[in-house]
């Protein structure tokens, strides 16, 4: 067969329709255009479409957070520089004796009385804030709130426990601004058994019989 031949039984007929070949489909894979592909790819648009809800919803909280964060949190540096005028006026009550408070004139208390205004707007603009002072007296020691300073043998109390308090402590919000300054209480050593006392003095006495008998 000649290549003219070849090349008009390549070329179609005049009228005749063009055969167009499908596209294989797996198996598995739904016909395009039918209900079952219509339904996975509506399934797969619902499951993106959670997953961004989602997401959108823990940018809101995490922005939510950070914004309450920062607005708790921002006033850490001021709320620590204040907390040493909170303790000078504390400091300038505790100088007073309560017998010089009780013998004083009224100048005296009207004085004492407006240190003490003071000191109590000073701590509820403070809460106002987010800050607020504790006494650990009485409690277990905790280094995480704490900061022990000494040592007191106390037979009264629990090993570990807060007995004094030097400087109170601080929070602001669920952290520590400033920790306490505390005095723990020690295990109190105990005397010698009044057994072994007499165990020692009788020693000598029986030493001193024999030597009397011989």
């Amino acid at each position: 067969m000649s290549d003219q031949d070849r090349q008009s039984e390549d070329v179609a007929e005049p009228g005749a329709e063009a055969v167009v070949s499908k596209p294989y489909v797996m198996p598995d894979d739904p016909e395009p255009g039918s209900a079952e592909a219509l339904a996975v790819e509506l399934a797969e648009a619902r499951d993106k479409t959670l997953r961004a809800l989602a997401e959108m919803e823990n940018l809101r909280k995490r922005t939510a957070r950070e914004v309450s964060d920062a607005r708790l949190y921002g006033v850490t540096g001021f709320a620590r520089d204040v907390l040493e005028l909170a303790d000078n006026l504390r400091r300038a009550l505790d100088a007073v004796p309560a017998e010089a408070r009780a013998a004083a004139d009224q100048g005296l208390v009207a004085l004492i009385e407006g240190v003490e205004l003071t000191e109590r707007a000073l701590h509820n603009v403070l809460e106002k804030y987010g800050v607020k002072k504790f006494d650990p007296k009485g409690e277990k020691f905790d280094p995480n709130f704490q900061q022990a300073m000494f040592e007191i043998p106390d037979p009264t109390a629990v090993p570990g426990t807060v007995v004094q308090v030097i400087q109170t402590g601080y929070m602001i919000g669920e952290r520590v601004l400033r920790a306490a300054m505390v005095g723990i209480a020690k295990a109190v050593p105990k005397p010698a058994t009044e057994g072994n006392g007499a165990e020692a003095a009788e020693k000598p006495g029986e030493a001193g019989e024999g030597d009397s008998a011989s």
